[in-house]
């Protein structure tokens, strides 16, 4: 079992900046690939970033790509969400997850255990 609180949201400008932050508690963290999804009103949740267990692999949604960086500290169990350049359209809910899956790291249904969300609010 792995618990997940995630912190940081608020409200921001078009262009600044916010850095997420997930921490983990319970079995293991370091044993988990790590990912943030985003979930907009009246959309679906979607993919924005993962990364491994180890760090050395990085994965982006492609709106983000360039714009946002996802990294991990597994000796304090955090994993960062870094978001430069916010745009309107970056506006949701942010949750970050722990992957037990092993095929693919864009697909929620790889991920089993989640945080409660963060709201990211970009204004224009």
């Amino acid at each position: 079992q792995v618990q997940l609180v995630e912190s940081g949201g608020g409200l921001v400008q078009a262009g600044d900046s916010l850095r997420l932050s997930c921490a983990a508690s319970g079995r293991s963290f370091s044993g988990y690939a790590m990912g943030w999804f985003r979930q907009a009103p009246g959309k679906e949740r979607e993919f924005v970033a993962a990364i491994s267990w180890s760090g050395s692999s990085t994965y982006y949604t492609d709106s983000v790509k360039g714009r946002f960086t996802i990294s991990r500290d597994n000796a304090k169990n955090t994993v960062d969400l870094q978001m430069s350049s916010l745009k309107p359209e970056d506006t949701a809910v942010y949750y970050c997850a722990a992957r037990i899956g092993t095929l693919r790291y864009d697909i929620g249904n790889e991920y089993r255990y989640w945080g409660q969300g963060t709201q990211v609010t970009v204004s224009s």
